[in-house]
């Protein structure tokens, strides 16, 4: 399967959770109102948003499956990452407003008993987006997507939220009313942490950047190949959810051209046993080039 089938197949995830969160938002949003809930109503405003959120990914997928032409040789395969980038600007957005309109409630002071069937929708949304997230976050390594990985993330934030927010509405159903304003309060801090995660992430490989871990275990599985004598440079970075490698080894210089491809070929197999998921690029060098004498 090619990067563009899996771009597709991505497609499902994003579809999946955008069914989920259209569903979730409005019973959430009716039932959080008539229940008197703030937590509730802020979990299903959490997930109205998430359904843009969804739908960037979505476009992103989309413009991923683009062909390389004149302007983008490599291809749009980076339309992927932006897409999680957008998705953590929605989901911060939507942070601070829940943070904002529940410590507004806080300060005000008024406090109404939230209804059972208010922890009843949210019991039944954290299950139903744990298992959103399962299938997303399977599918996320089955294809290498970081975008689906992005909403798998938020999926399990979301079952996370949900099940907090079941157990502030049940305390404040028990006579403690301002938990139910406390849990939305926390609603808005995990929907903050996501966001962040997500935009670490998207930001570090829209600017080139690969985990040193990575690297390092890259350079030890180079430096096993039979022939390598020394890795003498490598470097990472990702276009979409293919890994580009770039290497310099060195090598017996007596050996020839056929048997220098081989190493090559070699070292390509080692690293994509790693990271099925790359395009590896391998300079090969003679050893002892830096003990010559400069002119």
């Amino acid at each position: 399967m090619n990067q563009y089938e899996n771009l597709r197949k991505g497609e499902k995830g994003a579809w999946v959770s955008i069914g989920a969160y259209i569903i979730l938002s409005f019973a959430k949003l009716l039932v959080g109102y008539f229940g008197h809930s703030t937590a509730l109503q802020a979990d299903g405003l959490n997930n109205t948003t998430d359904i843009i959120a969804s739908v960037a990914v979505l476009v992103g997928l989309r413009i991923s499956q683009k062909p390389p032409d004149g302007d983008h040789a490599y291809g749009h395969m980076r339309a992927e990452t932006i897409a999680s980038l957008i998705a953590s600007f929605i989901m911060a957005v939507v942070g601070i407003q829940v943070l904002f309109n529940a410590g507004k409630n806080f300060f005000i002071g008024s406090y109404v008993s939230p209804s059972k069937l208010t922890a009843i929708v949210a019991i039944i949304s954290g299950i139903i987006m744990w298992g959103v997230y399962m299938y997303n976050n399977r599918l996320a390594k089955e294809i290498n997507s970081n975008a689906v990985k992005a909403a798998a993330y938020d999926n399990r934030s979301d079952a996370i939220v949900s099940f907090g927010t079941a157990i502030g509405i049940g305390a404040a159903i028990l006579g403690f009313p301002i938990i139910d304003t406390l849990t939305a309060i926390i609603v808005g801090i995990i929907i903050l942490k996501t966001a962040y995660e997500i935009f670490a992430s998207s930001t570090l490989q829209l600017t080139d950047g690969f985990e040193h871990e990575e690297v390092k275990l890259l350079e030890q599985v180079t430096s096993e190949v039979a022939g390598v004598i020394k890795v003498r440079d490598i470097k990472g970075r990702y276009h979409g959810n293919i890994a580009l490698i770039d290497l310099t080894v060195t090598v017996n210089p007596d050996l020839n051209v056929w048997q220098s491809h081989k190493i090559t070929e070699e070292i390509e197999n080692a690293i994509s046993l790693q990271k099925p998921f790359s395009v590896v690029l391998v300079h090969i060098e003679p050893d002892g080039l830096d003990d010559l004498p400069k002119k």
